[in-house]
């Protein structure tokens, strides 16, 4: 029998054709962070209810060599140069019509946030990626002008956002060719965003953030009664963070630190684990089950105060809190990927529901961060401009030692920090693989009730029960998370509430 080649990394995305560019990249001899910046870029097209370049988020890099870093490319709040009188929003309300429920969301011009996602992804590459641009860009590029078919979960995405997709000429263009909303099993393309794609080696980005398009969302904005302005874009940085570290029963999660929340959130769960000794016996035990629920229960009642105490965690130096934190939702994503030098990369990005607005000429649709009602409890526009906003996005690194054990994040907006904290929980604690911790069922708090998937044994849910309210799902979905994890030995999982991929490339 011959040898099997040593395993190249892998890969864990949100769609197929996103997994298959980051491993295109390390089979071309890129490092993980190609391989990330190719896959956010196939993302955008891939993914377009969930994710794009008119958004924003963070990559945790940790490179075999150097020191970790977080860049920071969430959205900031828009308005420089306009007077106070003039930062009054200007709304489209539309209503999401979800399984068993409505809810109302705030699109339009005056819902844009600064976007960070194209410049942060460009500031990664040169920062730490090792292929040409042009070969980072090229699964991207194929993608957006030769299409790709709709799949099932792609598919339910755009359906639940149809009024958002197709409120302007360009959303309908793109999400209603020929007049007819695009199914599961239609070709999807976005021709203009290839073109846009194949200029970023040569000044595009400059184009985007201070030349014509930028003069053109400028114009939009203003004529729109929108907020973003040509001094936003223009001063728009990527920053660089270093990641918030956390102990866990022997192991160390890296996550992300202030100013989002996303990260301490998640710590702030583990160390209310940890204080519990031994664990409970049993994954989906009546214990385990009831000390989840409890951790989920305190740490919500924190997140409700709005702010997280240096006592929380005892990292003082990395938790200072200063008022109340604001935190973004919405349509979210994750790349998680390792390579055989010992780089990993943990990427998660958003472009909230969409404001439903694009960039002209560029098939990008602007994000909707700044008509989120969870992203501003003290009023719309409360902040001043250029100010960047907080996230509960934590692409996160679990290791053992020195040594990577998972990359992994998860998009679901509140339900972020909970599966999260049960996939790790499901490695260390009961010695899970990737793919079994991440397929595994899950609950979570919702500041009402525990809500609760498929899978456990009714004894434990019973229990469960007596001492809290709780809703049995019958199915498994979407609402609790999506997962996307590796491991350096190019095991992974894609989470299959939303329609993850994993691969491994040898």
């Amino acid at each position: 029998m011959a040898e099997r080649s040593p395993c190249r990394g892998g890969a864990a995305s949100g769609h197929p054709a996103v997994t298959a560019a980051a491993c295109d990249m390390l089979r071309a001899g890129g490092n993980a962070f190609d391989a990330a910046v190719a896959a956010g870029f196939a993302a955008a097209v891939a993914e377009p209810a969930l994710t794009s370049l008119g958004g924003g988020g963070f990559l945790l890099a940790r490179p075999a060599q150097s020191r970790p870093v977080v860049f920071d490319f969430f959205v900031d709040t828009p308005g420089q140069g306009l007077r106070a009188g003039d930062l009054e929003p200007h709304f489209v309300p539309v209503t999401v019509r979800f399984p068993g429920s409505e809810q109302l969301f705030n699109v339009g011009m005056g819902s844009v946030a600064v976007p960070g996602a194209l410049k942060g992804y460009l500031h990664a590459h040169r920062r730490l990626g090792r292929l040409p641009l042009r070969d980072v860009l090229a699964p991207a590029v194929h993608l957006a002008r030769e299409g790709l078919t709709v799949n099932a979960k792609q598919a339910y995405f755009l359906e639940l956002l149809v009024p958002i997709m197709t409120l302007s000429a360009a959303g309908r263009a793109l999400f209603e060719p020929a007049g007819r909303y695009l199914r599961e099993g239609d070709l999807f393309r976005n021709p203009e965003l290839a073109a846009l794609l194949e200029t970023l080696p040569h000044g595009g980005e400059r184009e985007f953030y201070e030349g014509e398009w930028a003069a053109r969302t400028a114009r939009a904005m203003r004529e729109g009664a929108g907020l973003l302005t040509a001094a936003d874009l223009a001063a728009y940085r990527v920053t660089e963070r270093e990641p918030l570290a956390v102990d866990y029963r022997g192991y160390r999660v890296l996550t992300n630190p202030p100013p989002s929340f996303g990260g301490a959130l998640i710590g702030l769960s583990l160390r209310l684990l940890e204080s519990c000794e031994p664990v409970p016996a049993g994954f989906g035990s009546p214990g385990h089950l009831a000390l989840l629920a409890a951790t989920m229960r305190e740490v919500d009642r924190h997140r409700a105060e709005g702010y997280l105490s240096p006592v929380d965690l005892g990292e003082s130096d990395l938790l200072e809190s200063r008022g109340r934190v604001r935190t973004a939702c919405g349509g979210t994503t994750h790349i998680s990927v390792c390579d055989a030098d010992g780089n990993a990369a943990s990427m998660t990005t958003s472009n909230g529901e969409g404001s439903g607005c694009f960039v002209a000429g560029t098939g990008i649709m602007l994000n909707n961060m700044m008509g989120e009602d969870d992203l501003h409890p003290e009023g719309f526009h409360a902040s001043p401009p250029g100010m960047r906003v907080a996230s509960m996005m934590a692409p996160s690194l679990l290791l053992a030692g020195d040594r990577v054990r998972l990359v992994l994040g998860s998009g679901g907006s509140k339900r972020i920090r909970s599966a999260l904290v049960q996939v790790i929980s499901n490695v260390v604690d009961f010695g899970f693989e990737p793919r079994a911790a991440v397929e595994a069922p899950r609950l979570h708090w919702d500041g009402e009730r525990i809500q609760v998937e498929p899978g456990f044994a009714d004894e434990a849910l019973t229990a469960l029960e007596g001492r809290w309210p709780l809703n049995r799902w019958t199915v498994r979905d979407l609402y609790f998370g999506g997962v996307h994890a590796v491991a350096p030995e190019g095991d992974g999982a894609g989470d299959p509430r939303r329609g993850g991929c994993a691969a491994a490339v040898d």
